[in-house]
């Protein structure tokens, strides 16, 4: 009788959130960025030889993360139909894949803003499914673990492509590491073809049309994505750092030692970001999205703050570079998680999608105002500029309720 009354009494058993979806979802995550960060990290060096100026960089990024965002607006809407979400994501990872490994064959900047913009675009239209497919493998009070987990993997793939691209491109050369990317884009989209769960089908919903969706996200949900937005349009393209750190490096190291070394301040900048994302996760979860959200948009003011001065030593730059990479694990993981206790599950995609827009157009804003202000006034106006942005982000979100 004791022990039947302890059965009744015992809550039930945690259900285990590293599910094969989870994991599926990650592995496309890692081999995903692993490719399209191994072109990126050598983008710069790049564009600098076909003589692009210092603002096209930002144009590139900017224009590309923009096209990326209005992507994922359609996106949000596609991924509110269940049967639509596992193809439009496989067809998203191909169009990233094979468009990198396109730069190899450009030979002016203009056409690589073509095949980013083209690349991204199909990176926009997949987020929304691949978000919803991800909140749908785990109970609600395990998603900030498991989008901390695909941010994680995500950006493990963001280190493991600038390392593989400092060893490849002595022998491939620039040219040779962007033909190399196709192999894990390829690899993104078989993963996700075999691993990503199948859509929970509701067939008592209905999908809304693609205007009423968006009008019926929670009022709550708007006031929380005024914040995002504030530190967004203050949230400039990374590459612009490597750029910042060359910049500060090659009156002390020369030309050639300066890149390899700011390559490296990127690489370890992304392994803290793969760090932050995960733990941010996990805290997120047992103590609350907000105040850590709002802490991590901070993180990101002080690390824009030191970019501002001109000579900063090896060891100063790593400690930036590490600070931009907790800024950007938390705001990655805990934006999402957080928009998926907000969001209802029917019309989740389209909230994504919005989500994924305002970030989006945040980078555009960003990186080509970042971009511009650097070229026409200093590198200095527009860190002061993006660090401004970042606080009034950090200030926002830590109000809303």
């Amino acid at each position: 009788m004791a022990r039947m009354s302890d059965q009744i009494l015992a809550p039930p058993a945690q259900k285990r959130w590293l599910t094969r979806g989870v994991l599926g979802i990650g592995l496309t995550s890692l081999f995903s960025d692993w490719g399209h960060e191994a072109a990126t990290s050598v983008l710069p060096a790049f564009l600098a030889s076909l003589g692009a100026p210092a603002v096209a960089l930002g144009l590139i990024e900017g224009i590309s993360d923009g096209l990326s965002s209005f992507a994922k607006l359609a996106g949000g809407w596609i991924a509110d139909r269940p049967a639509l979400r596992r193809p439009t994501a496989i067809i998203g990872y191909l169009a990233t894949g094979l468009s990198t490994f396109g730069y190899a064959f450009a030979r002016t900047w203009p056409f690589v803003l073509v095949l980013r913009a083209l690349g991204w675009t199909g990176r926009g239209l997949r987020g929304p499914s691949r978000d919803v497919l991800l909140a749908d493998c785990v109970t609600a009070d395990q998603e900030g673990r498991a989008f901390g987990f695909e941010r994680a993997m995500d950006t493990l793939g963001a280190v493991l492509g600038p390392l593989c691209a400092s060893a490849l491109v002595a022998t491939l050369g620039i040219r040779g590491v962007m033909r190399w990317s196709l192999l894990p884009g390829l690899l993104a989209a078989i993963a996700f073809a075999l691993l990503a769960p199948k859509s929970k089908q509701d067939h008592a919903h209905r999908a809304p049309s693609f205007a009423s969706s968006f009008a019926l996200l929670p009022k709550n949900y708007w006031n929380y994505l005024a914040g995002v937005f504030a530190h967004g349009i203050g949230d400039f393209a990374p590459t612009l750092l490597i750029l910042r750190a060359a910049q500060i490096l090659t009156p002390r190291f020369g030309a050639t030692r300066a890149a390899a070394l700011s390559v490296g301040l990127y690489t370890f900048h992304n392994l803290i970001n793969a760090a932050a994302s995960y733990v941010s996760g996990v805290l997120g979860d047992r103590v609350g999205k907000r105040d850590l959200l709002a802490a991590g948009y901070l993180t990101g003011t002080v690390a824009y703050a030191g970019f501002i001065f001109e000579q900063p030593t090896v060891p100063i730059l790593a400690i930036l570079f590490g600070l931009a990479g907790i800024h950007i694990g938390v705001a990655q993981s805990l934006e999402k998680s957080a928009a998926a206790e907000i969001l209802p599950a029917a019309n989740r995609g389209s909230g994504f999608g919005v989500l994924a827009t305002v970030n989006g157009v945040g980078d555009l804003v960003s990186s080509v105002a970042v971009g511009a202000l650097w070229s026409s006034v200093s590198a200095t106006a527009g860190f002061l500029y993006a660090g401004i942005f970042a606080l009034l982000g950090a200030i926002l979100i830590y109000r809303w309720r």
